[in-house]
C-alpha cells in the first residue's frame, strides 16, 4: 500500500481541525469512521478500514463472482436477491465479473454469436448492478461497495455499445489522439453502465499470425505498443489519481510475452531470454505504468523459463513493483491462477494455486475467485500470512476508493442511454474505421470513378456481413460493405454475390469450427462468376471470420492455425474471377495480417480493412470510390508464409541471410501503407552531429504532398546502434507522425530523442546509452529510408 502522504495528511488534519468551531458538525465527523470520509486521504481510509475488518471479509474483496451469480439471483431469473446474497456471501464480495453478461442466469447457453440470451441489456445490467451496491452498502457489516468490471477492447462488450475497429486496426493509424478519443467514449459507455474498472488494452508485441489473437493486439514494434498503449490508459481513465466521471479504470494485459507462444499456439510457453524480454516485451508495459496511473495489470497465461506468469515473483514482483514502481492492483486472467494447478502443474491443487499467485503479487482472483476462496483457511492455519492478504485486500480497497465508490457507487439508466452507441459516438467510429484502411496495392484501379462504371460486382463471404471481432457486442448500428455500397449506387448499378461461404455458422461462440462445403461453395462460385460476367470492376471481400481468427481458450475452443493464407475455397473464388479479366478489387476483412502472395500479386488492388468496426461498411465504400483517402500504416510484418515465421523487421544482423527455393523477404514490410496522392520526404536533419549520453537530439523532416489529392502520411523514425557491445537489432521505431497535406503544402515534423531511444542492455544486463555512433533514419515505411549519423560521446 502506498504510504499516506505528508501533504494529504496536513490537509486532512486540518480540514479537521477547522470543525473544533463547531461542536455539532465535529460529534457528527468523530462518529463516522474515517473510511467513510471523502476528504480523508485514501490511504488514510484505506488503513482505517483495512483495521475493521475480518479475515473472511478481507478475502471476500480478492475474490469475484462469474459462474456464481447464479448463488445471489433470484432462482429462475436475473434479478439480484439480496436474501440468497446475504445467505450465500454474509462477508461480502469484493467484485462481479461482467455484470453485462448473464453468467450464472437461465438459458446462457443460448448464444446467437455471441450477443445472443446470453448478454443482458442496459436496463436489465444497470438495475442489478444498482440492486447488488444498494445491497452492499447498506446491508453488510461495513457498507463495503462492489467493483465491477467489463470487457472493452475496442468497445464495450455489450448489447448497443459502439464498436470501434479492432485493436490491430486502430494501432494502423499510427495516431495517438485517434486512439485516445475512441478509447474515451468506450470507457464513459462502460462506466455509464456502472463498472469501474475494464480488462484493456492489450500491449502484448504479437510477432506470430498463426496465433489467434494477433488481432486484439497493436503489431509487433515496442515502441508502437507503448505509444498506443500509453494513449488507450490516458483515454480510459484520464490523468489523476481518482476516477473522474465518465471514466473507467484500465487493466494491462498480458504480462508478458503472450504474442510469441510456441507454435503460435495460445498460452504456449514463451521461449524468451531476460535480454529478450527486456529490449522487446518488456518496454510496452514499462512506458504505460510509468507515463500513466494504469490501475490494474493481468498477468499472462504461458510461462517463462518455466514459471508461469500468475506465480512469477520475479516478473511481478522485482520488475512491475520494484523496478517500475508499479503500485496498483494485480488481477488474474481468467482461471489463470487454477491453472497453475491444471496446465501448468506447479501447484498441487487450488489451495497452492492460490498460496503462490499471492505470494507472487497477484491480488485478486478473476472470474470466480476459485482458488482464493481457500484463504480464509489457510491463514488460519498458517499456511499464508495474514499480511499477505491484508496487503492485496489494501490495494482492492484503494481502487475502490480512487474510484468515488464509497461515495457514489450507483449507475444511471438515463445517462447510460443518452451516451451508449449517441451519434457523437457513431461518427467516431467512423472517423476512426476511416484513418484504419491501409492501402496495401494499386495499379491505378482505386479509386474508382463513378461515371465511368456502369456495373459493380461485389462478391465475397465479408461483403454483406460487418464482421467486428473477437469481444466485441452487438451495436446498435452495423454497417456491411453491401450497405455502404447501396447507399452511393443505383440498385441498377451494384450485384452482390456470396461467392463462398468461410464457415458452415455464423456463430462466433460456437466450440466446433467446421469450414464450409466444398462442394455448395464451388456451386457459388459458379454463380459468382456468372453474376460478376458483365461488371466493369469486381469488388472481393475476403478474409476472416470469427471463427477462423479468435482466441483458443480451451482444447474445444480452438483459434489458432498452422497456414496462414485463405481458408476454404476463397482462393480458388479469387482465381475464378481474376479468369474474367476484369479489374479485381480485394478488399481484406481480416484478423490476421494477409498472407496471401497468390491474391497480392494479381490484385489490381489490394486494401487492408482489417474488421474495421460498425461503421466499417461506410468507410470503405468512402475510400473505394476515393471521398476517403487511406492513410494507415502496417502495424507488422506480413510474412508470405509460415515457413518464414517468426519474422518481424527489428530483428538482429545475423537473420535472413537466405532459404533455399525461397526469400527472407516479407510480403509487406512494417509500416508499409499507399496513398491516392504521392508524397516526397526530405532527408532528416539533426540539431547536433554530435551528442552526450545524456542528451537529446531533435531531428527535424519535410514531407510535401507532391500529388493532386488531400492525404496523410506516417512519418517513421527509426534508430540503430552501428556497433555495440551485445547484439543489436537492424533499425528500431522510435517515432512517428500522421500529417495531413493538401496538395503541394509542406510540412516539417520534429522528432526530440533522448536517452532512452539509445539505452539498450548491456553485457552485464544494465540499462545503459554507450557512446558510439548511430543511424537515424526516416521515411514512410521500415524499407525505404534515409539515414543521417548521430554520435554519442
Amino acid at each position: 500500500m502506498t504510504s499516506i502522504t505528508r501533504r494529504g495528511l496536513l490537509r486532512w488534519l486540518g480540514a479537521a481541525s477547522a470543525l473544533a468551531i463547531e461542536p455539532a458538525a465535529l460529534a457528527q465527523r468523530a462518529a463516522r469512521p474515517v473510511y467513510k470520509d471523502p476528504r480523508a486521504p485514501v490511504d488514510l481510509r484505506v488503513r482505517d478500514l483495512l483495521g475493521r475488518m475480518t479475515l473472511e471479509e478481507k478475502v471476500g474483496q480478492m475474490i469475484a463472482l462469474w459462474a456464481t451469480k447464479s448463488e445471489i439471483m433470484r432462482d429462475g431469473g436475473l434479478d439480484f436477491d439480496p436474501v440468497k446474497a446475504s445467505r450465500s456471501y454474509p462477508h461480502g464480495f469484493g467484485q462481479v465479473t461482467r455484470p453485462s453478461d448473464r453468467r450464472g442466469g437461465p438459458q446462457v447457453a443460448e448464444v446467437a454469436g455471441g450477443t445472443g440470451a446470453r448478454w443482458r441489456g442496459a436496463e436489465s445490467t444497470i438495475s442489478f448492478v444498482n440492486a447488488v451496491q444498494r445491497w452492499a452498502t447498506t446491508q453488510t457489516r461495513l457498507g463495503i461497495p462492489v467493483l465491477f468490471h467489463e470487457e472493452s477492447l475496442h468497445g464495450y462488450m455489450a448489447p448497443d455499445a459502439t464498436m470501434f475497429p479492432q485493436a490491430i486496426a486502430l494501432a494502423g493509424a499510427f495516431d495517438r489522439d485517434l486512439m485516445r478519443r475512441a478509447q474515451r467514449v468506450i470507457g464513459r459507455e462502460v462506466r455509464a453502465h456502472g463498472s469501474h474498472l475494464t480488462l484493456s488494452p492489450v500491449v502484448d508485441i504479437a510477432r506470430d499470425p498463426r496465433w489467434g489473437r494477433i488481432e486484439e493486439t497493436f503489431g509487433e514494434d515496442p515502441y508502437l505498443c507503448g505509444e498506443m498503449g500509453v494513449a488507450s490508459v490516458l483515454g480510459l481513465q484520464g490523468e489523476g489519481g481518482t476516477l473522474a466521471p465518465g471514466h473507467v479504470f484500465a487493466t494491462l494485459k498480458h504480462m508478458t510475452g503472450h504474442g510469441q507462444p510456441q507454435a503460435g499456439n495460445n498460452i504456449g510457453p514463451a521461449p524468451l531470454a531476460e535480454r529478450e524480454l527486456r529490449e522487446f516485451f518488456f518496454p510496452p508495459f514499462r512506458a504505460v505504468v510509468e507515463r500513466t496511473g494504469v490501475a490494474a495489470v493481468m498477468p499472462s497465461y504461458n510461462e517463462l523459463d518455466g514459471v508461469p506468469s500468475h506465480a512469477n515473483k520475479w516478473l511481478l514482483g522485482d520488475v512491475l513493483r520494484g523496478e517500475w514502481r508499479f503500485d496498483g492492483a494485480i488481477v488474474s486472467d481468467y482461471g489463470g491462477v487454477t491453472e497453475l494447478d491444471t496446465i501448468h502443474h506447479v501447484a498441487s491443487g487450488p489451495e497452492d494455486a492460490a498460496r503462490r499467485a499471492l505470494a507472487a503479487g497477484v491480488d485478486s482472483e478473476l472470474p470466480d475467485g476459485q482458488a482464493f476462496r481457500t484463504l480464509v483457511a489457510q491463514v488460519r492455519e498458517g499456511r499464508v500470512a495474514q499480511a499477505a492478504v491484508d496487503q492485496a485486500c489494501a490495494r482492492m480497497l484503494r481502487l475502490k476508493f480512487r474510484a468515488g465508490l464509497f461515495e457514489d457507487p450507483y449507475a444511471s439508466l438515463a445517462e447510460a442511454r443518452r451516451l451508449t452507441g449517441n451519434a457523437e459516438a457513431r461518427a467516431l467510429a467512423l472517423e476512426a474505421a476511416r484513418k484504419s484502411l491501409c492501402l496495401l496495392t494499386n495499379d491505378g484501379t482505386l479509386p474508382l470513378d463513378r461515371a465511368r462504371l456502369r456495373k459493380v460486382a461485389l462478391i465475397g463471404p465479408n461483403a454483406q456481413v460487418a464482421r467486428l471481432g473477437g469481444y466485441s457486442g452487438a451495436p446498435k448500428v452495423a454497417v456491411s460493405l453491401a450497405d455502404g455500397l447501396r447507399r452511393r449506387l443505383p440498385a441498377d448499378a451494384l450485384v452482390v454475390a456470396q461467392g463462398v461461404r468461410i464457415t458452415r455458422t455464423e456463430d462466433r461462440s460456437a466450440d466446433e469450427v467446421l469450414l464450409a462445403d466444398p462442394a455448395e461453395n464451388r456451386r457459388l462460385i459458379a454463380e459468382a462468376v456468372a453474376a460478376a460476367r458483365d461488371a466493369d470492376v469486381i469488388l472481393l471481400a475476403i478474409g476472416d471470420t470469427e471463427q477462423t481468427s479468435r482466441e483458443g481458450f480451451a482444447k474445444n475452443h480452438l483459434g489458432d492455425r498452422t497456414s496462414l493464407d485463405l481458408v476454404g475455397e476463397q482462393n480458388e473464388l479469387f482465381d475464378a474471377l481474376h479468369g474474367l479479366g476484369k479489374p479485381v478489387v480485394v478488399c481484406a476483412i481480416n484478423g490476421r495480417p494477409p498472407s496471401w502472395p497468390a491474391i497480392a500479386a494479381r490484385a489490381n488492388a489490394m486494401l487492408e480493412c482489417w474488421y474495421p468496426g460498425q461503421e466499417g461498411g461506410t468507410a470503405v465504400a468512402d475510400a473505394l470510390f476515393g471521398d476517403v483517402n487511406p492513410g494507415a500504416k502496417l502495424p507488422v510484418t506480413v510474412a508470405r508464409h509460415a515457413g518464414q515465421l517468426p519474422l518481424y523487421y527489428n530483428s538482429k544482423p545475423s537473420v535472413g541471410r537466405g532459404y533455399l527455393f525461397d526469400t527472407t523477404a516479407p510480403l509487406f514490410p512494417f509500416g508499409h501503407g499507399l496513398s491516392y496522392t504521392t508524397f516526397r520526404l526530405g532527408p532528416p536533419r539533426l540539431s547536433a552531429p554530435r551528442i552526450g549520453v545524456a542528451g537529446e537530439v531533435t531531428v527535424e523532416v519535410d514531407v510535401r504532398n507532391t500529388g493532386t489529392r488531400k492525404g496523410d502520411e506516417v512519418v517513421q523514425l527509426y534508430v540503430r546502434d552501428q556497433v555495440s557491445s551485445v547484439t543489436r537489432p537492424l533499425k528500431e521505431l522510435k517515432g512517428f507522425e500522421r500529417v495531413t497535406l493538401a496538395p503541394g503544402e509542406a510540412r516539417t515534423v520534429r522528432f526530440t530523442l533522448g536517452p532512452s531511444a539509445f539505452a539498450m542492455w548491456d553485457v552485464d544486463m544494465r540499462e545503459v546509452v554507450e557512446p558510439g555512433r548511430f543511424d537515424i533514419m526516416t521515411g514512410p515505411n521500415s524499407a525505404d529510408l534515409q539515414t543521417v549519423t548521430l554520435e554519442i560521446a
